[in-house]
């Protein structure tokens, strides 16, 4: 998918690129779509090494496949979504400083602003978590490599398949730190993410700062 004219992979590398504490990036791909995946990077981040490398059939997978891709003095790693293509290199740059500063994982969350209802299998009402104590998590995750290579070696041993990285810390009994959010990180998973994307885009780039109202 292309937002603006440049497709959200691109945005994404481009994103971690201009993050002064990336090194190296790996682009974890669909073994289809590797070419256009290497492409892509190459073209978004000139500055930066880009290796591309062939994802699995599930998402613990695909971040195993980019944790192997890595040197062996790679002491931090983020792991994000090419989804969360406008992600600004800010973010990036909040999240390493965290795990340089001692936390073994950190994510970025914003406060959740709708009430959130907890319901069993016949979509009944059990419970109403309190919204103040709850975060919408974004990427990208950061973690230093031992606790991520931990946390993968022990996926197995937890309650399930897992829909980010840092619920496989939590499963180690580690700290995750949560570090404020960013709108421009929201994940484009519809055609409606898509319009509200390009929305926030253009206002970036006439420098018009979207309003966002809570209640």
């Amino acid at each position: 998918m292309h937002l603006s004219g440049q497709s959200l992979l691109a945005r994404s590398v481009a994103s971690a690129a201009a993050c002064p504490g990336v090194g190296r990036i790996v682009v974890v791909a669909p073994p289809s779509h590797l070419a256009e995946a290497a492409t892509a990077g190459a073209l978004a981040a000139p500055g930066v090494p880009v290796r591309v490398v062939a994802g699995g059939p599930e998402r613990g997978d695909s971040v195993a496949a980019g944790l192997a891709a890595l040197e062996s003095d790679v002491e931090i790693v983020l792991v994000h979504d090419a989804a969360r293509a406008q992600a600004p290199p800010s973010l990036f740059e909040s999240v390493i400083e965290a795990v340089r500063a001692g936390h073994p994982a950190v994510v970025p969350g914003l406060p959740v602003v709708d009430t959130i209802k907890q319901v069993d299998d016949r979509e009944h009402v059990v419970a109403t978590p309190v919204r103040a104590g709850l975060r919408a998590i974004q990427t990208p995750q950061g973690f230093r490599r031992d606790v991520l290579v931990r946390a993968h070696g022990a996926a197995n041993l937890g309650d399930g398949p897992a829909t980010d990285d840092a619920a496989l810390v939590e499963r180690l009994g580690l700290p995750v730190l949560v570090v404020p959010g960013h709108r421009l990180a929201e994940k484009i998973t519809t055609a409606e993410d898509l319009a509200v994307a390009e929305a926030l885009a253009a206002a970036a780039e006439t420098h018009v700062q979207p309003a966002v109202g809570t209640r």
